[in-house]
């Protein structure tokens, strides 16, 4: 009697168990057909908008850049490939590096390169001043970045300031009178002598080789206003009153200098002392 009774208790509770287990399975066949619905919903409306978002994002090129496009189809993408991506063992990716870092590479003939070397040496530009002003609005409007600005570079320089900042963030690669150094694997600061004032700026923004880039939020364009009137109005007009300068490349060159007049004399000291004796 109490087997069968337990029966009953049982059917009963599975009976009542059933009604919520299929409200449960509907509640979850609901939500997945709401998910499946929002997803299709959601990429009909990417398809019909995207062609519109993707026209935005790539106007087309001025004129000035569409010049630059043909003169960088000839000289450049062998290097640097299609659209500027880069091709590996040969160029970087020049998107998002702007047009201070061509104007900087292309003005001072270290671009188009003829081999990979340890540095990209200075050399007579290949490109013309408005040429160069076409690849760089190119690269400019092809993946943005830093671009020089326009006008006078040194307007309201201060020289005193120019120099402290020179002597903190410039000397010491460059040397104190700008003559530049040696760096580490073969590379070098190279001379500010032949530098332009936008050459100057270009490589304060774009940092080439091996040379820090130095940002608007970390030297302000009238820092860098100051920095250029310090190398052109005073590095390259000292008239290096304490005599001869031995190319300003710094304390080596004249340790080594004394190094070497002081051997010569010593020997020559010796000679002479062993000829009396």
């Amino acid at each position: 009697m109490t087997s069968d009774n337990d029966r009953r208790r049982g059917l009963l509770a599975r009976l009542r168990g059933r009604p919520a287990a299929r409200s449960r399975g509907r509640r979850r066949l609901g939500a997945a057909l709401r998910l499946i619905a929002a997803l299709t919903l959601a990429g009909g409306a990417y398809t019909v908008f995207a062609p519109g978002v993707q026209a935005q994002e790539n106007p087309p090129l001025t004129s000035a850049a569409a010049e630059g496009k043909a003169l960088f189809d000839v000289s450049c993408v062998t290097c640097h490939g299609r659209n500027a991506q880069g091709v590996e063992g040969r160029g970087p990716s020049l998107i998002g590096v702007g047009a201070a870092s061509v104007d900087f590479q292309v003005s001072t003939g270290r671009m188009p390169m003829a081999r990979q070397e340890a540095q990209a040496m200075r050399k007579p530009p290949v490109f013309t001043a408005d040429q160069v002003d076409q690849l760089a609005q190119y690269i400019q409007e092809l993946g943005g970045g830093p671009e020089v600005p326009e006008g006078d570079l040194r307007r309201g320089a201060d020289l005193a300031t120019g120099g402290e900042l020179f002597r903190i963030n410039c000397s010491q690669c460059h040397a104190f009178g700008g003559g530049g150094g040696a760096l580490s694997s073969g590379k070098f600061a190279p001379s500010l002598r032949p530098a332009s004032d936008r050459q100057i700026y270009a490589a304060m923004l774009s940092g080439p080789q091996n040379m820090p880039v130095f940002g608007d939020n970390q030297i302000t364009p009238e820092q860098k206003a100051d920095i250029i009137a310090y190398i052109q109005e005073t590095l390259k007009h000292d008239q290096d009153q304490g005599g001869f300068n031995l190319g300003r490349y710094g304390p080596s060159t004249e340790g080594l200098a004394i190094f070497l007049v002081g051997l010569v004399a010593l020997v020559f000291a010796s000679l002479w002392i062993a000829g009396k004796s």
